[in-house]
């Protein structure tokens, strides 16, 4: 019996298939172009040390930062806000800094009182 597996490929109809080393090389390509269209000519995020700044008391203000992000970066890992970056308590650390900004409020599961400051315990309204 004739090695069929040959003649399989032989017909006028034959249709190649691409192998693993062009489903690879393919692959690549795309990566690259992918990787290429992506890439910007923007600096890389650098990563601001919030560690000066928290879990330390009251120890810098809105002034001392050189952008609303990395005050807003103090506030992220420090909610309670003895810095006091949040004054409105809205959840937005020193509004008025310089670009970069980061708006995404902080989530604060206490009260404050008008200046910012959390509030320990609930105020109770006295029975007049």
């Amino acid at each position: 019996m004739p090695d069929q597996s040959r003649n399989i490929h032989k017909s006028r109809h034959h249709r190649l298939r691409p192998g693993r080393r062009t489903s690879i090389a393919m692959v690549g390509v795309i990566a690259a172009i992918t990787l290429t269209a992506c890439s910007g000519n923007d600096a890389p995020e650098r990563a601001f040390d919030v560690a000066p700044y928290v879990h330390k008391g009251h120890v810098v203000d809105c002034d001392a930062f050189k952008s609303q992000a990395d005050a807003q970066a103090v506030l992220r890992a420090d909610a309670l806000d003895p810095n006091e970056l949040d004054r409105d308590g809205d959840g937005i650390a020193c509004p008025n800094r310089p670009k970069p900004t980061d708006k995404k409020p902080v989530h604060r599961d206490y009260m404050t009182d008008l200046d910012g400051a959390p509030i320990s315990e609930p105020v109770k309204p006295s029975a007049t």
